[in-house]
């Protein structure tokens, strides 16, 4: 839905245009702004220690992240050291002159090799299972990020990853699109924000394959839902709506009047009391300082876009009552997204990207 323009600040990032943070349009940003987000990613992907580790199998086991991943050991664990790379290279192609070029470049020149990304992949050789599905899904991202860029420093990065996209690819399609279930959960094992990104991935690379097997297990997963719980969202320490994550899938695979039919059976009515909670930002430090409780800030970036892009699918007071929604959600989420607290540090700068990115050239 057209917005009208408005150039004020939006909370954490000044000079956000507004309309194209809700369209997540965003094309031009100051270099204070740039900087801001990519600090937290240059810093976090040189960082191994403190880190997520696997469970560990026998006392001759490597557990040296940087060992087991000789590219993605940093930012606490696999998949957040994935999407800050790709945060770091999407900023890199999107805003021309960005003042920290340099030393992405530098950066993500040290780490994607033809020799580490082959480390990563005898990896996956032994942990078959290893990241599935929100793992897998970033990295299908940043496979897909680096397709869409012409330039020598893409053709390069995209080389030396394109052995471990075709294996996450495969895995992807052998293992994960053949699942007999989706997982509803607002944390990693959630089935349709992966369903999203392989879907991304494979319009971005043009395998058509890949893509109708995606949809068919979209289909399979979620067709016949009705009558979305979201008065029990947030379920803990969610980062992600179970709810918006799956009306943003079914928006990719539906055409434009069955996927009106779907969403007026699956989402229910939000003037209802019982459901109006679900419109507001979460407070992430309602219950605790930091730690775990910043997955509710990620929680409210991924909401604004939720909300914006099902508000972009409706019509009348609807529309208008998520595209508010989705604004009071970025800006809570944009002003606790840089926190110097490494727990959100290490990837709500990602999250902020995608929010404000999400819709230029395909991303």
């Amino acid at each position: 839905m057209a917005r009208p323009p408005n150039h004020s600040a939006m909370n954490g990032l000044d000079g956000v245009d507004r309309a194209e943070a809700l369209d997540g349009t965003v094309t031009s940003l100051d270099p204070d702004a740039l900087e801001r987000l990519a600090h937290h990613p240059l810093d976090a992907i040189e960082q191994e220690y403190p880190h997520h580790a696997r469970a560990v199998d026998g006392p001759d086991e490597t557990i040296r992240p940087c060992e087991d991943h000789p590219v993605f050991f940093g930012c606490y664990d696999w998949h957040s050291a994935v999407h800050s790379h790709w945060a770091l290279i999407r900023q890199l192609r999107l805003f021309d002159d960005h003042p920290e070029a340099d030393a992405i470049v530098e950066r993500i020149d040290a780490r994607l090799t033809p020799g580490n990304v082959e480390g990563e992949v005898a990896y996956f050789e032994e942990h078959e299972s290893f990241e599935q599905p929100y793992g897998w899904a970033w990295l299908l991202r940043l496979a897909a990020e680096l397709q869409r860029w012409d330039d020598p420093r893409a053709a390069r990065w995209g080389d030396a990853l394109a052995p471990l996209a075709e294996d996450i690819r495969d895995r992807t399609a052998a293992d994960f699109l053949t699942q007999s279930r989706p997982f509803r959960v607002g944390t990693h094992g959630n089935s349709a924000f992966a369903l999203s990104a392989v879907l991304d991935y494979a319009n971005t690379v043009a395998d058509d394959g890949l893509a109708s097997d995606a949809a068919e297990t979209a289909r399979q997963f979620y067709l016949d839902d009705v009558d979305a719980p979201v008065a029990y969202e947030p379920l803990g320490w969610d980062f992600l709506s179970p709810t918006l994550t799956e009306a943003n899938l079914m928006q990719r695979v539906l055409e434009e009047g069955e996927y009106a039919e779907w969403l007026d059976e699956f989402l229910p009515d939000l003037t209802d009391p019982r459901n109006e909670a679900f419109l507001d930002p979460v407070d992430a430090g309602a219950d605790g300082e930091g730690g775990v409780a910043l997955h509710l800030v990620g929680l409210n970036l991924a909401k604004a876009w939720g909300l914006a892009e099902v508000a972009d699918a409706v019509d009348g007071d609807t529309a208008h009552l998520l595209e508010a929604s989705a604004e009071r959600h970025l800006a809570t989420g944009l002003e606790g997204a840089f926190t110097e607290d490494y727990a959100g540090s290490h990837w709500l700068s990602s999250f902020v990207l995608y929010a404000l990115t999400r819709n230029v050239d395909g991303a």
